[in-house]
């Protein structure tokens, strides 16, 4: 006699495994991987399923963005599983201490300058290895262009979505 499933069978649920070439991502997942099941931080677990996840859930912050959520956080490593970016609109950069995937150049030299410091997963888990004393910060993953599209169809009542049309004008649709 075999088991009853009920209609759909039953849910195998299987976390996502980094499809990236990236040696250093990989053996970053590897220590992730480690220290979620050692310890029962929250932090390891959530780290890991970020390094896991894919490229355009991984948005790059601005340095901006960075600097007006550490704002009264001193003390504290900004944890970003991405890359942190440079914003020319921020002319005075506070002193941060910051966990981030990747750096653009600029960025990092401006994290310098005003005396804080780069630094990454690696050193965070020798550092703080529960993740104490660390803030865990994300991109904004919805602020693709091609997220602008998807919704409720164009024309369709409360819809906020925007056409696919070539271009603004007479000529071209108006939805």
């Amino acid at each position: 006699m075999g088991i009853d499933i009920e209609a759909g069978g039953r849910v195998k649920s299987k976390t996502r495994v980094t499809k990236s070439e990236n040696p250093y991502l990989r053996l970053l997942c590897k220590l992730y991987k480690f220290l979620a099941r050692r310890t029962d931080s929250k932090f390891n677990k959530v780290i890991l399923k970020r390094l896991n996840m894919t490229r355009r859930n991984k948005a790059p912050l601005s340095l901006q963005k960075l600097a007006k959520l550490m704002k009264n956080k001193d003390g504290k490593i900004a944890v970003v599983v991405g890359t942190i970016t440079d914003d020319k609109r921020l002319f005075e950069v506070p002193k941060l201490s910051v966990c981030a995937l990747r750096f653009t150049e600029t960025a990092r030299a401006s994290i310098v300058k005003a005396g804080g410091e780069c630094i990454t997963f690696d050193k965070l888990a020798l550092r703080s290895p529960l993740g104490q004393g660390t803030v865990l910060l994300r991109g904004p993953v919805k602020a693709r262009e091609a997220e602008r599209h998807f919704g409720k169809a164009p024309g369709v009542p409360h819809s906020k979505t925007a056409p696919h049309c070539r271009s603004k004008g007479r000529k071209f649709e108006k939805a």
